[in-house]
C-alpha cells in the first residue's frame, strides 16, 4: 500500500470524509460541493494522527524540502505545523486569514528573520485560496517559501493552476483520485454515490448550477 492509499484508508476509517449530494456542503471559497474532508477529526486520534505526521516527515525527506522554519495555517493547519515543528525541532509561526483587528493587529504570530525558507503547512487543498493567501502573508513578511504541505487535495485545476502561478510547489499526502479508488474498494459509500462525486470533480465550479442547486 501507498502512502496516499494508506492516507486515504485513514481519513475514511476517522470519518473524515462525508458526502451528502443531496445537502451539499460549501466551501470557503464558495463552491457547492457532494464531498467533505474534515481532517480536524485527525486531531483526536493519537495513533493516526502521530501516523500523519511521520507521514509528512517521509515527504519532506523524499521531496528534500529544506527550510528554517514552519507556518501553519490557521485553523486546521495549525496542530499539524506544530507536530512537524516539534519533530525536527524547528521554529514555528501560523498565519491568519487576516490581520486581527486588535492587540498588535498581526496576520502571523511567532516570528521569522527575513530572508529565512519557511515551510507552509495546511491540513487540505480546494480551490488553494487560504494556502496562498499564507504563502502570500509570509512572503510579505520577508519570509521564502517555495513549498506548502497537506494532507489531501482535492487535485482541482483551479489549485493547481493558482499554486503555478504563485510559484509555489505543493506537496500532499494524498489525493481525490486515490480517495475515491480506496472509498470504492472499501465500499465507503454507494456506488452511485461515488458517480456524483467523481462528475463534482470534473467541474468543482460548475457543478451546484448543473444540479439545479443554484
Amino acid at each position: 500500500m501507498t502512502i496516499s492509499e494508506d492516507v486515504a484508508k485513514i481519513l475514511l476509517e476517522v470519518k473524515a470524509v462525508t458526502l451528502n449530494a443531496a445537502k451539499p456542503y460549501r466551501y470557503a471559497s464558495g463552491i457547492l460541493s457532494p464531498i467533505y474532508c474534515d481532517n480536524r477529526l485527525l486531531i483526536s486520534d493519537v495513533s493516526k494522527r502521530e501516523k500523519i505526521i511521520d507521514y509528512f516527515l517521509q515527504a519532506i525527506k523524499d521531496n528534500k524540502l529544506q527550510f528554517d522554519g514552519v507556518a501553519g495555517v490557521a485553523t486546521a493547519g495549525i496542530p499539524h505545523a506544530a507536530w512537524i515543528a516539534d519533530k525536527l525541532k524547528k521554529p514555528m509561526v501560523y498565519v491568519r486569514s487576516s490581520a486581527k483587528e486588535h492587540g498588535k493587529h498581526n496576520q502571523i504570530e511567532g516570528k521569522f528573520e527575513k530572508g529565512q525558507k519557511v515551510l507552509v503547512v495546511e491540513d487540505l487543498i480546494s480551490t488553494g485560496g487560504s494556502t496562498l493567501d499564507a504563502v502570500s502573508a509570509v512572503r510579505d513578511a520577508g519570509g521564502v517559501v517555495t513549498h506548502s504541505v497537506a494532507i489531501f487535495t482535492y487535485e482541482m485545476a483551479k489549485a493547481k493552476n493558482s499554486f503555478m502561478d504563485a510559484k509555489c510547489t505543493p506537496v500532499a499526502l494524498s489525493n481525490f483520485s486515490t480517495l475515491i479508488g480506496v472509498a470504492g474498494k472499501m465500499k465507503y459509500v454507494p456506488e452511485d454515490a461515488i458517480k456524483k462525486v467523481l462528475e463534482w470533480n470534473k467541474d468543482p465550479s460548475g457543478w451546484g448550477k448543473k444540479m439545479g442547486l443554484e
